[in-house]
């Protein structure tokens, strides 16, 4: 081999080790795997606890049947007696000094709770915690609950419900509250996180609103207001004007309905307790302006704020018997006579059909039997013409005079007396049947009144709420013994009454209920001279919620026709 081929040979020998060296594996199989994740800090997302999910949950449990999670003052002061439960008042400390507190509480004031669960009991044993009106008891509440303490209530109206009840208060300041629980463990500590960072960042106020400020937010920048009351407590005891209904038990099935999480909120219900539940929800769910009316409604309505759909009839009933004329609208029947004669008025007979056939009417009389007058408006004569209504003895005429007052007729007498004072006068009576009514015009009146009062009046039992005198003598040596309320002059009261009646005259009624009982359900007997008198303050305790009051029939008249025993 010659020297030059030699050199070739190893120059190809050297290339081709290089290109060995250069290339991939020709058999080698391709194996494809994930790219790695990179956990930044940035990339991490701190969900927390569900607030919607849980105050779902929560309001499910809460219901009309267990009164939303609040107990009355009247159920605590029994259950105090009986079987105490653990007692927590989550007011300040000040708040104690100048009201005091319920004897046997234990005083943690709102912020401090959660950081406090050794001072309470175990979470299966009976808390009822409470505060000033129901707003902090409520948010309270409802934090133990979420924490799985499984008997938990809020005391309804918080003390003020529990001084308006006359329920007892122990003043200076309860001890220090004793370690009761040492082991007690917080399962869930974002939860706890949560809901502590709540309480504790509670602001003066506590996320309320009183009535007054409100009233004045309405007028310059009015908030988004909504009512977290049943439909039914709407329909029946009114709303604030421009309120929307979302009813507690709805309201995270109606989630959109809501303004936006930046809105300015105003929630409210009937004293305080449901607002502060679903306050505090939205607020842990991202609303940033949310506020509850503190005491609900009902503190509205005692600061006399203006209620769509609602009368104040315990002072709408109340003015008007304390003002109530001499002669209290009546005319007796000579007069009435003497008129039909002269200037005859609306003679408006309100008895039953068969009345009318058995015992005639007086002339020139239009029968609306006493159920079906209000819905027979258009029937009667303008607001400000003359009307005289009539039944048998007074009863019904009262109160048939007195609804068409409220709604605005202003010249309306009732017969004293009704047609057994007609016929005692000797006066005429025709006999059948009148002629039908004519319809007009209804007038315009308060819709909300007219409801009202037609409720009360078609819905009248048979008896009308009177009682015998007979038949009462023989309850007065029962049980239970009605009350016998005397509502004539002192001076009627001095000639004769009933052993035991407690005579309060007709105008101070209204200022003196505090002398009637208690139990609204316990049986009342009005009575008066004929019954008119009797039959409007009958009418009156029950529109304000007595439910076994009933009117004397023919007054203190009957009675002593019936030679039944008078007391002098």
């Amino acid at each position: 081999m010659s020297k030059k081929f030699s050199m070739l040979f190893g120059l190809l020998v050297i290339f081709s080790m290089i290109l060995s060296a250069c290339g991939a594996p020709a058999a080698e199989p391709v194996v494809e795997t994930e790219a790695p994740v990179v956990v930044t800090e940035a990339s991490v997302v701190e969900t927390g606890p569900d607030a919607q999910a849980l105050f779902t949950e929560l309001t499910a449990s809460l219901t009309p049947d267990n009164g939303f999670g609040s107990v009355s003052a009247a159920k605590l002061s029994e259950e105090l007696v009986e079987k105490p439960p653990f007692l927590l008042d989550v007011r300040e400390a000040s708040e104690l000094e100048a009201d005091g507190y319920i004897e046997g509480a234990v005083n943690i004031p709102v912020r401090e709770v959660l950081n406090n669960l050794d001072k309470l009991p175990t979470l299966d044993e009976p808390i009822v915690v409470y505060c000033a009106s129901g707003h902090r008891g409520a948010m309270v509440m409802s934090a133990l609950k979420l924490l799985g303490y499984t008997d938990v209530r809020n005391l309804g109206g918080g003390t003020g419900a529990w001084k308006k009840a006359s329920l007892p208060l122990v003043t200076g300041v309860p001890e220090a509250p004793a370690v009761l629980n040492s082991a007690a463990i917080v399962e869930d500590q974002a939860l706890f996180e949560m809901l502590n960072g709540f309480l504790t960042g509670l602001p003066e106020g506590f996320y309320s609103v009183k009535s007054d400020k409100l009233a004045e937010e309405l007028v310059d920048a009015a908030p988004v207001i909504i009512d977290v009351r049943t439909t039914a407590d709407w329909d029946k005891d009114g709303y604030i004007e421009g309120a929307i209904n979302i009813p507690f038990n709805d309201f995270f099935t109606s989630l959109d309905q809501l303004p936006a999480k930046d809105a300015n909120i105003v929630v409210y219900c009937a004293s305080g307790h449901r607002g502060a539940i679903i306050m505090m929800a939205m607020r842990l769910m991202g609303y940033e302006n949310v506020r509850n009316l503190a005491g609900g409604l009902g503190a509205w309505k005692t600061a006399n704020m203006p209620v769509v759909g609602w009368v104040n009839w315990p002072t709408v009933w109340g003015e008007y018997l304390t003002a109530i004329p001499e002669g209290y609208y009546t005319i007796k029947a000579p007069d009435l006579n003497t008129a039909l004669a002269e200037s005859a008025p609306f003679l408006l007979d309100v008895r039953e059909a068969s009345e009318i056939e058995a015992d005639g009417y007086i002339a020139g009389a239009v029968n609306i039997p006493v159920r079906e007058v209000l819905a027979n408006l258009d029937k009667l004569p303008a607001l400000d013409q003359p009307i005289v209504v009539y039944c048998a003895s007074g009863h019904r005429g009262a109160m048939v005079m007195a609804a068409l007052q409220f709604m605005g007729y202003t010249d309306v007498k009732n017969l004293g007396g009704g047609i057994g004072a007609w016929k005692k006068a000797e006066l005429a009576l025709e006999t059948g049947a009148p002629s039908a009514p004519v319809a007009g015009t209804a007038p315009e009146v308060d819709a909300t009144r007219l409801a009202n009062l037609n409720k009360f009046l078609s819905e009248l039992p048979d008896g009308f709420y009177t009682v015998r005198a007979a038949d009462l003598n023989v309850e007065l040596t029962g049980t239970p013994v009605p009350f016998i309320l005397d509502v004539r002059t002192a001076d009627e009261y001095a000639t004769g009454y009933i052993e035991g009646a407690i005579n309060i005259d007709i105008h101070d009624v209204p200022a003196n209920l505090a002398s009637l009982p208690a139990d609204k359900a316990a049986p009342i007997v009005v009575l008066c001279a004929s019954g008119h008198r009797g039959a409007l303050v009958m009418m009156y305790l029950r529109m304000i919620g007595y439910t076994n009051v009933r009117n004397l029939g023919g007054g203190m008249g009957a009675w002593t026709s019936a030679e039944l025993p008078v007391v002098k």
